[in-house]
């Protein structure tokens, strides 16, 4: 396996680092008439084509999606029968997402002026939130509880989670983060029913997590009737790294975003090209004991990079135009480096902070923006969950005021219903 090599100091590096940045979806069209035609047999037939569906894909052979949901009782004994070192793991880690999003919690305010108005905002919960859970081989409990949790803080009164064949880790997860119900669907068709609602599936105001290709369309075409998290792009990791950590840490750094996927991203930025060398020796070193090496191999050779840089003020620019998932300072003063970085879904201050911890049990939440989106994208968190209300109370006092205001803005624009409504109270 051969990885890349740039230099800032060639020529064209302006243009090899736009190729190698860029991913753009390739909209597969067959895809996209596929999810249309699930999404409009659900609409049309609800439970039925939801059930038809389940049995083709997921070979189900359940008479009734009824019979596809999990009991409370069924998640509560999941977790009694998991391994207690797995169910502590949870636990702790349930602990820490719960109190780093509880200081994310917004909440209502309201301010009065002189003549009596009142104005201000009222937050509050969404009703209803559906959780997609990949199942089977890409079975992940931390994404049950990164996406439950924050939507319980926020005061969600409902999280109903989707999962094709969920195995007993993403069902303890569910029973520690608070999920009120399981139901095993999948695919594109799952999403439809939570976006549309069935006689079983309720109709919910958001769908979150992850999932394949279908999924993910059908998150795209259901926006609108409710809300998405976010279509996420492959995993990406940039590190920053001065020579001062040991090269075998960064190179496993590299492979814990590559192993996700062939179009995962891992991405070195050093000024020292001795130490991007010793990275490379490690990288080759390491890959024949990974078990996903063939994955970590594709991923590394097709969008990988080794690029040396000026300095490290020049490696942080080059971040910023990346604006990558997830982003190492593997140096040995992180924070002096924070100043002069704008765009990144997480930052990992230090040598200690590997993001595989992030992914984890470290407290904030792991979904984050991709592809360049954290230009102008956030990490998934309580407010996500939460909606504001503008609070407007406008005293008699005020009315004569701001009516004469609105009636002549509103004349202005042409609008004389406007301009007589606030007329009549003043």
């Amino acid at each position: 396996m051969k990885m890349r090599r740039l230099s800032t100091r060639q020529p064209g590096f302006d243009a090899k680092l736009a190729a190698l940045a860029r991913y753009e979806e390739s909209g597969n069209a067959r895809v996209k008439r596929v999810v249309s035609a699930i999404i409009a047999d659900v609409r049309r037939r609800g439970d039925a084509a939801v059930l038809a569906y389940a049995r083709r894909f997921d070979r189900v052979k359940a008479g009734s999606v009824g019979k596809l949901e999990v009991s409370r009782a069924e998640l509560r004994e999941a977790l009694r029968n998991l391994p207690k070192k797995e169910a502590a793991a949870l636990r702790t880690a349930a602990v820490r997402i719960r109190r780093f999003h509880e200081r994310q919690r917004s909440r209502s305010w309201r301010y009065s002026e002189t003549d009596g108005t009142v104005l201000g905002q009222v937050v509050t919960p969404l009703d209803r939130v559906g959780l997609y859970v990949p199942g089977g081989k890409a079975a992940y409990p931390s994404s049950v509880l990164m996406n439950a949790i924050p939507a319980k803080v926020a005061g969600v009164r409902e999280v109903v989670m989707v999962s094709p064949n969920p195995d007993a880790m993403v069902l303890a997860a569910a029973a520690i983060a608070g999920v009120d119900r399981v139901i095993v669907i999948g695919g594109a068709q799952a999403v439809a029913a939570l976006a549309y609602g069935t006689r079983t599936v309720p109709r919910v105001d958001k769908i979150v997590g992850p999932g394949n290709a279908y999924v993910a369309e059908a998150k795209r075409q259901v926006f609108g009737q409710v809300g998405i998290d976010m279509i996420a792009g492959p995993s990406e990791i940039l590190v920053i790294g001065d020579g001062t950590t040991p090269a075998a840490w960064v190179a496993m750094d590299l492979f814990s975003q590559a192993e996700h996927d062939e179009l995962a991203q891992a991405i070195l930025l050093s000024p020292s090209g001795a130490y991007l060398d010793r990275v490379e020796v490690e990288i080759r070193k390491l890959l024949a004991g990974m078990p996903r090496r063939k994955i970590i191999a594709a991923s590394l050779e097709t969008r990988g990079a080794l690029i040396r840089t000026r300095s490290l003020a020049e490696a942080c620019e080059i971040s910023n135009r990346i604006a990558p998932e997830h982003l190492e300072l593997s140096v040995t003063k992180p924070r002096a480096l924070l100043p002069r970085l704008r765009h990144a879904g997480a930052i990992f201050l230090g040598r200690w902070s590997s993001e595989a911890i992030g992914d984890y049990c470290a407290g904030p939440n792991h979904v984050l923006p991709t592809s360049g989106t954290a230009r102008f994208s956030s990490p998934l968190g309580v407010y996500d969950f939460q909606k504001r209300s503008s609070l407007i109370e406008v005293s008699r006092q005020g009315a004569r005021k701001l009516g004469r205001l609105a009636s002549t803005l509103a004349r202005g624009e042409g609008l004389f219903a406007h301009a007589r409504s606030a007329e009549y109270r003043q």
